[in-house]
């Protein structure tokens, strides 16, 4: 347990022994104890810890809140809570602060804990797999993926954090609609290199990429599809382009620091006959009706706004029954105990489809989570950039690792909450000055290292600090940095809670922020050889906390710039 943690639990203990010691001295009724809220103050200079533990008791222990309080604040004893007095506010809030003890405390456990500082048993081990990118292998990934990618990725880092057991995985399209539509884009673009008037359909991928693949599979097999079946030259098209293409995501996605624990194809739900599977579970449970010669899903009986179609009057399903089957694959026949699936916001209407799905074949829906992403928008010179994915022109996420840092990408991607929409600057990405977030955090780093280098020059050698040492620490520069290393624990907790990685990236920058405070207003090499070895310690804790978050989102930790 983390020292703030343990902190918050020795107060609770504290609290509720004087409310029974005041109860025992007839300061306070007889009555059970409601429960209460510790919580760090929006503003500390109230306090560094408060607790609304007088306010919620005024009914139970028929008293004015601040009449409570006071009795509480008597009979307390703070003594090895590392908090060294308790005041009163207001109507009855109660504000503790820390002792010199805690901000020793800190350190010494970042010292010990390393790079396993911030890290926490809270998933247990629980199995979790967290689905991402999964861009249609049709062509390459855009910027969207680009989000998804670092939002992905990095959720993963912070659940196992949390000490969850983590799979990443990406779902391959590579059957359906735009598998068809694939076929149907290469077929035209390679008879229009032996026929004339042969017209590109409006609703087909007209990328460069698509004239590429054509042009390659005609230098290696000539004009011997001309003439053929149209099903066997479209077979003929795909099985050529396909696995360049995904390929191509794999090398894509591996230059941009994802790697995959699984590679997961949609063709062999087919194959396996998971898919069908699916409508014959839903049918015999009585949850199917046909309509029209199709087949529909009673999906409104099971939260859904309404009805929907799996298998066409064609015979043929509908894209949704091999997604449900690939979840069901997720939490029945893998038997994780949470899937989360990183998707675009305009899946807002499939997720509720999804889980009717799932809870009509007996699984429990809320074993599926699903984070919503939002638009990103290229700026550059203050403009947005227009991306036509239509043309062909789209940005790509290999154009965009061409043009700015790969650490900058992540980072930047992964500034924002996921429903949130995101303008990722790409003038600002590739600036080296304290306007660039990456960079600001990636310097502070930096510095720590090259002080900690100056001082080896120097002849001052690093020693183990005592609690004297430590309480030498009381600039108000050195009490916030210290209060902000301890909060890391909390951090990714909540990250994990929320799937909002996000959180870490902000913290990081904060922490980046008031090491640099620090620095400005004291010195860490000065005449006092005990405050030299504290504000060292301090550095050292600093440079542990931000190497921790920079790696865990594989972005790099400098140790020079």
């Amino acid at each position: 347990m983390s020292t703030a943690n343990q902190t918050v639990n020795n107060l609770r203990k504290a609290i509720v022994r004087a409310i029974e010691q005041a109860q025992a001295a007839g300061a306070l009724p007889a009555a059970e104890i409601p429960d209460f809220v510790i919580e760090i103050p929006a503003d500390r200079s109230h306090g560094d810890l408060a607790a609304n533990v007088a306010m919620v008791s005024a009914r139970a222990f028929h008293a004015a809140p601040r009449k409570i309080a006071e009795a509480i604040q008597q009979h307390l004893m703070l003594e090895g809570t590392n908090l060294s007095r308790c005041e009163i506010a207001g109507p009855g809030f109660m504000n503790f602060f820390y002792d010199a003890g805690f901000y020793a405390a800190v350190l010494k456990e970042i010292k010990a804990a390393g790079e396993q500082y911030g890290q926490s048993d809270y998933g247990a081990g629980k199995r979790v797999l967290v689905e991402f990118v999964s861009a249609n292998p049709t062509g390459p990934m855009h910027v969207g993926n680009a989000r998804g990618g670092a939002l992905g990725d990095s959720l993963a880092a912070v659940l196992q954090a949390a000490g969850y057991h983590v799979d990443r995985e990406f779902y391959i399209n590579d059957a359906g609609n735009q598998i068809e539509k694939f076929a149907t884009s290469l077929e035209v673009r390679y008879l229009q290199l032996f026929q004339e008037g042969i017209e590109m359909p409006e609703d087909a991928y007209h990328g460069q990429d698509i004239i590429d693949h054509a042009k390659n599979f005609a230098d290696k097999c000539g004009d011997k599809y001309v003439n053929v079946r149209p099903e066997a030259r479209r077979e003929a098209l795909v099985n050529y382009a396909l696995p360049l293409n995904i390929e191509g995501l794999k090398r894509d996605l591996l230059k941009y620091r994802i790697q995959y624990d699984r590679w997961f194809r949609e063709s062999t739900l087919h194959e396996s006959g998971a898919v069908a599977d699916i409508v014959r579970q839903l049918t015999e449970k009585g949850h199917t009706y046909e309509q029209d010669g199709a087949v529909w899903f009673r999906a409104s009986a099971f939260g859904a706004d309404k009805d929907f179609v799996l298998v066409r009057s064609n015979g043929l399903p509908t894209y949704v029954v091999p997604d449900i089957a690939y979840h069901y694959d997720k939490l029945v026949t893998r038997g994780y105990d949470k899937a989360i699936d990183v998707l675009g916001a305009d899946h807002h209407g499939y997720v509720p489809r999804l889980k009717a799905a799932l809870t009509a074949l007996g699984v429990d829906a809320s074993r599926l989570d699903v984070v919503l992403m939002q638009m990103v928008f290229l700026v550059k010179d203050g403009e947005r950039v227009k991306l036509s994915k239509r043309s062909g022109k789209a940005i790509t996420l290999v154009t965009l690792l061409d043009e700015i840092p790969i650490d900058a990408a992540r980072f930047f991607f992964n500034l924002r909450e996921a429903n949130s929409p995101f303008e990722f600057d790409l003038d600002l990405a590739i600036d080296k000055s304290s306007q660039n977030p990456v960079y600001y955090v990636q310097y502070a780093h930096a510095r720590i290292c090259n002080i900690l280098r100056n001082m080896m020059e120097e002849g001052i050698a690093v020693r183990d600090c005592t609690d004297e040492d430590y309480a030498l620490l009381t600039a108000p520069e050195e009490i916030e940095l210290i209060h902000k290393l301890s909060l890391m624990g909390d951090e990714v907790l909540m990250a994990a809670k929320e799937y909002d990685p996000s959180r870490l990236t902000r913290y990081v920058y904060d922490v980046a922020n008031l090491f640099h405070k620090f620095y400005n207003a004291c010195r860490v090499m000065n005449d006092d050889p005990s405050l030299t070895q504290a504000r060292l310690a301090l550095c050292q804790a600093v440079k542990t906390v931000i190497g921790n978050i920079l790696t865990m989102f594989k972005i790099t930790a400098p140790e020079s710039m």
